[in-house]
């Protein structure tokens, strides 16, 4: 399976204007001509766009540096040169692009159609013919192009998703994912099975929702336990969570709570974002219990009962996760 690629550092250069051209008529019975040079073809430009069929940076790890085409020289009878070729690099929604030394923001390309300008091809010298004058007629000048430029950037992706599926290690996420949508994560019975944020698309009815496995959070994921840091922050790029516990756990509610307590640490604006509660593994036979155990801790909170095994419960989740991505 590819790897997940979620940061990379690229080095970009656009290209170098092209000079202009020193050049003279030369036709029969016109041996002294004036100047005819043509103006150098501007550089090509870095441009970064949004394709929606991208869901990583996993290009980016494999091609660190982009370079546009230089502009090509002018030529005699003002002919004008080529102008180097742009080169659009591609990034999936909700990518950041930020200077590699400074760490300041450049651009933030979210949604389909968002592109962003970033550097901007050297212009093209002007020929010897810009150069003729009543008093100059044979102007031997003509001008270099502008040069380009380098900037080294760091691209980092934060997912976007209508809704975020947050849970400790093996709490039923992944399997849920592959129940609910086209993806196929890796799925075992052993804790940090994802090691990547997973994405899927659930269809239900005539709506569309895109869902986010985020990697299980364990006690002290938002200073950097487990996999939690790296992780933590695909979340922020979720509209609305849903919390999943695992209702063969012997305290499910202590369970609800380091969820709570650890996205809270990390961002507290999380914890007023839209969600619910799904206890998972409901086939199994102290599932009764413990969803009363999680009922009570959720204080209030929506509280929906699952089984991937038997398919329990999953329809009336397809309708809830709807109505909270549109919340």
């Amino acid at each position: 399976m590819e790897r997940f690629v979620d940061e990379a550092l690229i080095e970009v250069s656009s290209g170098d204007g092209g000079p202009g051209s020193v050049h003279f008529r030369r036709e029969k019975f016109i041996p002294k001509g004036g100047p005819d040079g043509g103006d150098g073809g501007d550089g090509g430009s870095v441009r970064f766009l949004v394709r929606l069929n991208l869901k990583a940076l996993s290009h980016l790890a494999m091609q660190r540096v982009f370079r546009a085409e230089s502009g090509r020289p002018g030529g005699g009878n003002r002919k004008h040169g080529r102008d180097g070729r742009d080169v659009e690099i591609a990034l999936p929604p909700g990518t950041l692009v930020k200077d590699a030394e400074s760490g300041r923001l450049l651009a933030d390309l979210s949604a389909s159609g968002d592109s962003w300008l970033c550097l901007q091809g050297g212009r093209g010298g002007r020929g010897n013919w810009h150069f003729r004058s009543p008093t100059r007629q044979a102007p031997r000048y003509a001008q270099k192009g502008l040069p380009g430029a380098t900037r080294r950037l760091a691209v980092e992706l934060n997912l976007i998703a209508d809704v975020g599926l947050v849970g400790q290690p093996n709490a039923g996420k992944s399997t849920l994912l592959a129940a609910l949508t086209n993806a196929r994560p890796k799925i075992a019975a052993y804790p940090f099975t994802t090691r990547s944020p997973y994405i899927g698309v659930m269809r239900n009815g005539d709506a569309e929702l895109i869902i986010a496995d985020i990697p299980g959070i364990i006690e002290g994921a938002s200073t950097g336990a487990g996999l939690g840091l790296r992780f933590l922050k695909h979340v922020n790029r979720t509209r609305a969570l849903a919390f999943l516990v695992d209702l063969g756990d012997a305290e499910p509610g202590a369970a609800l709570e380091v969820l709570r307590r650890e996205l809270g640490a990390y961002d507290p604006a999380l914890l007023s974002r839209p969600r619910l509660v799904v206890g998972t593994k409901l086939d199994l036979p102290e599932s009764g219990e413990r969803l009363r155990e999680l009922e009570a801790a959720a204080a209030g909170e929506r509280v929906l009962a699952i089984s991937v095994w038997n398919r329990q419960g999953l329809e009336e989740l397809a309708r809830a996760l709807v109505e909270l991505g549109r919340a």
